[in-house]
């Protein structure tokens, strides 16, 4: 769409073609509303889309977000989106060395042998019974709480009685996680995998009073009520892709290229600027759906920002000719690899890189964990990679907080990068660096973003990947009805940093579409 078209009034104006802004859109185009989206990049999709990284090679990476499991079926299904998630058939491995062996944790291929695999590692059946009991515990919770994240906010009591268990509130919603799984669990390396989901992109330690490492470990575990994580078929940029094709079929105009500048509003109507490469342009609006951070908002309304946010991630993509043999015989790298791959995550290991991160160095044995996309959907590689026997694999360290880079970002980033891939080499049998593949150049295939790297690239605010901490899935103060509203009764706030916001769902999109649909007003927060 060229810049002069961009005219008019509209219902709503979204700013920002990511994939939540793309579902409110969507819904809104097919209630019969005027619907413009102006992205600022030359293509939709935000940060859940699929690319090329590699100079001359077919790979076609997921290459910021890359797994789906909060994407409600609802939305999928109002929609009518032509998307596949495929489950992987293994849910984690663990390696970790014992007694002077290699050996690991695999938890996958069905609950007996799980079960075994617990046995073998801890030497009888304690940390598994404790594993199923806990799980049982997060499934309930899950069941309970997935379904409301389409509906208004509930209160704090309505979602306790909702859940409806007093045990699995306490231990969730009321005092830091790392109280139930000291309590729960004895073996460090079980304590481990399980608190990693409450540390993605969170720098947190286990005891956090916030309980801001609760927030993220609930969102980590009640994904479709089953807390099970799929890759998307064909990557991300399939799903963002079929998220575009689902608002144009509805009506929406999508402009790429068109940077808004400026947000104004008399709670009425409103009036978006945009910036091209041809210079400025104005739209009216009836309603603002903002589809970037509360940063951005606060910049773009001229209000005040609200406190500074901080990624804590490494993210790496690679291309392999094969995958690595490992150390521990028992397990084939197919399966290990298929699932979570937990490095460096024991528990009393994440404690420590946490102290040593919050005391301004690098961990010395930085924790991460790697997933190969390629082995569930090999669609992703073209057809002389998959008869070669290529596969992707992607890495999201943990506990580097964006601090850290401040001094010279490509320094440390290498440095960061060089020790994690030590950490995985240790469980290796042979280097990983002998197995990457090369691109056309002749380089090795491998790209590593810190989150000072994401917010250059994706506007993330500090490299946040959920644009400021997780919030609790229930009303507070100034959320609103929705989670998503402003002081501006017009303008809401449809991106990750809304309540009940972060990952790939589409929530924020769909809850502020429903605002708009119901003409709930803003806040006064």
């Amino acid at each position: 769409m060229r810049a002069h078209e961009a005219h008019g009034t509209y219902d709503a104006v979204v700013v920002g073609g990511g994939h939540n802004g793309l579902v409110a859109a969507a819904y809104l185009a097919r209630a019969g509303r005027s619907v413009l989206v102006l992205e600022r990049l030359d293509r939709t999709g935000g940060a859940a889309v699929s690319v090329r990284p590699f100079a001359g090679v077919d790979a076609r990476l997921s290459r910021y977000s890359y797994l789906v499991s909060l994407l409600p079926r609802k939305i999928v299904q109002d929609l009518g989106l032509d998307v596949r998630l495929r489950p992987r058939t293994i849910s984690s491995y663990t390696p970790v060395e014992r007694d002077g062996r290699p050996t690991g944790l695999l938890v996958g291929g069905g609950e007996q042998r799980t079960r075994e695999a617990f046995v073998r590692l801890t030497g009888s059946d304690r940390e598994w019974e404790a594993w199923r009991s806990f799980y049982g515990m997060t499934g309930h919770v899950a069941r309970r709480v997935f379904p409301t994240l389409t509906e208004p906010l509930p209160t704090r009591e309505e979602l306790r009685r909702r859940i409806d268990d007093e045990e699995a509130w306490r231990i969730l919603f009321e005092e830091p996680i790392g109280v139930a799984l000291e309590d729960r669990f004895a073996d460090d390396l079980v304590r481990g995998v399980v608190l990693t989901d409450a540390l993605i992109g969170t720098f947190a330690d286990a005891h956090d009073p916030s309980l801001v490492q609760n927030r993220c470990f609930l969102y980590h575990v009640i994904g479709g009520g089953t807390g099970a994580w799929d890759v998307p078929v064909g990557g991300m940029g399939a799903l963002t892709d079929a998220l575009a094709f689902a608002a144009r079929r509805a009506g929406a105009v999508i402009a790429t290229g068109h940077e808004v500048v400026r947000v104004t509003s008399d709670g009425t109507s409103a009036e978006v600027t945009y910036r091209t490469r041809d210079g400025e342009g104005t739209v009216g609006a009836r309603h603002v759906l903002v589809n970037a951070s509360p940063q951005a908002l606060a910049a773009l309304t001229g209000d005040t920002p609200p406190e500074p946010a901080e990624g804590a991630q490494l993210k790496v993509n690679m291309l392999l000719k094969r995958l690595p043999r490992l150390r521990d015989p028992s397990v084939d790298p197919r399966e290990a690899f298929s699932g979570t791959f937990h490095i460096a995550e024991g528990y009393e290991q994440l404690a420590t890189a946490h102290a040593q991160a919050a005391a301004g160095e690098l961990p010395a044995a930085p924790p991460s964990e790697i997933y190969c996309h390629s082995l569930t959907d090999p669609t992703i590689l073209g057809p002389d990679l998959v008869e070669q026997g290529h596969q992707t694999l992607t890495l999201f360290g943990l506990h580097t907080p964006a601090r850290l880079f401040a001094r010279d970002n490509d320094a440390v980033r290498d440095e960061l990068l060089k020790s994690t891939l030590a950490q995985l080499d240790a469980h290796l049998a042979e280097p990983l660096a002998d197995c990457l593949a090369t691109d056309a150049e002749g380089r090795p295939c491998i790209e590593a973003k810190t989150p000072l790297d994401l917010e250059r690239d994706l506007r993330l605010p500090g490299g946040n990947i959920f644009h400021r901490a997780l919030s609790w899935p229930y009303a507070q103060e100034g959320t609103g009805r929705w989670g998503v509203e402003t002081r501006y009764a017009n303008v809401l706030l449809c991106g990750a940093g809304a309540v009940r916001g972060g990952g790939v769902s589409g929530v924020p999109g769909h809850n502020a579409a429903m605002a708009v649909l119901e003409g709930t007003g803003g806040t006064d927060g």
